[in-house]
């Protein structure tokens, strides 16, 4: 039985986004930077969500523990 439990990091909670077969997502970064000047296509690209990369992946798994079930 662990000793300690670990906490998920507050950050990565409000950043990234669980699937239900456990793929971590996230979303696109200057979204609200400059809107009227940027293309239509553009805007459009930055309402969906993109998986991570692998390496990163790693990484964001272990701030989110109870999460990553």
């Amino acid at each position: 039985m662990a000793k300690y439990k670990i906490k998920t990091h507050s950050g990565a909670k409000r950043r990234f986004y669980v699937t239900g077969g456990g793929k971590i997502l996230r979303r696109k970064h200057h979204i609200n930077n400059f809107r009227r000047k940027k293309r239509p296509a553009t805007l459009r690209t930055f309402s969906r969500k993109l998986a991570v990369a692998k390496g990163d992946a790693k990484r964001i798994a272990k701030l989110m523990p109870s999460l990553m079930r």
